[in-house]
């Protein structure tokens, strides 16, 4: 097997498991674990992986993005501490959008059920979890249906959301970079996420600490359009301070 051969088997176990180990992937390749660890070096330059202690993790891009069922398996307690952060920082909003993917529904799913709220959302999975709440309203944006995300996107969701002015918005993103920004792979779910923080007087992102320095292919929002970053404590302390000193408020729990 060549070094590009035994590199395309390590993307696509990363992709398919999520995440994979050296001495693993030493053992089933065949291989040395430095091999291995050299090839993890080469794929993080091409922006396929990201390397962690003993192993790597897929970055999503324009060819590859993880489905909603398999965000439901992966840091579900850190995504969980995640969402009941942000929800604290509702305030006296009342109309809140609520962006696609497992942790903004979360954050959906942990709002205060003690006063009125006027929810507007793409993902089918947030309006069904709000739904049958008598003191929410909930807007669910038309549009294409993304099969692997369960969320609306195109034209038609962009131009309903253009006609809305709205108190806070709950943004995720499939990578952030103090350099790039807010990235996600598709330019539909893009345009979305950009008509939502043009949209909202107030912005916060939320998202696992695995989505820092990593960039996907297209760039909706700078770290400044948002006044706080809510995410896990595996952001070390002293990045999570480098992201404040462009403006936003950063929370790791």
């Amino acid at each position: 097997m060549s070094a590009e051969e035994r590199q395309r088997e390590i993307v696509g176990a990363a992709r398919r498991s999520g995440s994979v180990d050296v001495a693993e992937l030493a053992a089933e390749l065949g291989v040395a674990r430095e091999t291995v660890r050299r090839d993890l070096r080469v794929l993080e330059s091409h922006g396929l992986l990201r390397r962690t202690h003993g192993g790597a993790y897929p970055v999503e891009s324009a060819g590859f993005e993880t489905t909603l069922a398999f965000r439901t398996t992966m840091h579900v307690p850190e995504k969980r501490r995640i969402a009941a952060a942000a929800a604290d920082l509702l305030g006296e909003a009342e109309t809140v959008f609520v962006d696609e993917g497992f942790t903004p529904q979360l954050i959906a799913e942990a709002l205060p059920r003690d006063r009125h709220l006027t929810v507007v959302t793409a993902s089918l999975a947030a309006a069904g979890a709000l739904a049958e709440y008598d003191g929410f309203t909930v807007l669910l944006l038309g549009g294409r249906v993304r099969g692997g995300t369960l969320a609306t996107v195109d034209h038609w969701t962009t131009k309903m959301l253009a006609g809305f002015v709205i108190d806070l918005a709950y943004i995720g993103a499939n990578g952030i970079s103090r350099d790039h920004g807010l990235t996600t792979p598709d330019p539909a779910v893009s345009e979305v996420k950009s008509q939502a923080i043009r949209a909202s007087r107030r912005r916060v992102f939320a998202g696992i600490h695995t989505k820092f320095a990593a960039v996907s292919f297209c760039r909706f929002a700078e770290v400044g359009d948002f006044e706080a970053i809510v995410t896990s404590t595996g952001l070390p302390a002293s990045e999570a301070h480098r992201y404040s000193l462009q403006g936003p408020q950063v929370i790791r729990v």
